[in-house]
């Protein structure tokens, strides 16, 4: 079972990285690059997300002589922290399309053709 968590742009921005590929395994400057975030931002949230268990984390098993680089920590959503991510991005949406006057599933209409 994973924590609640509150859900800010920076985390949804995170959160839908993952989900884009809910089977791969992301590291740090990857999701630093997809997410638009500095590590400052993006380090706290996959903390924040793995002690709720919404992510876990292994390190990458190289030889870093060998490489020519460290070893890699890579996240991954649990099971279960898919489900809540859907979820809470799917609210945020819903929030979203009331605020702007659009109905759930739909695009809104930016500026004219």
């Amino acid at each position: 079972m994973v924590e609640k968590l509150k859900i800010s742009n920076a985390v949804a921005a995170v959160l839908a990285c993952f989900l884009e590929d809910v089977d791969a395994d992301r590291y740090g400057m990857d999701l630093m690059r997809d997410a638009n975030l500095p590590s400052g931002t993006l380090y706290p949230i996959l903390a924040r997300l793995a002690a709720a268990g919404w992510v876990s984390a292994s390190w990458e098993d190289i030889d870093p002589e060998a490489e020519g680089r460290p070893a890699r920590r890579y996240y991954r959503l649990t099971p279960d922290g898919a489900v809540a991510a859907h979820a809470e991005l799917a609210k945020m949406h819903n929030r979203l399309s009331k605020v702007l006057g659009h109905k759930p599933g739909t695009q809104p209409g930016w500026g004219s053709a």
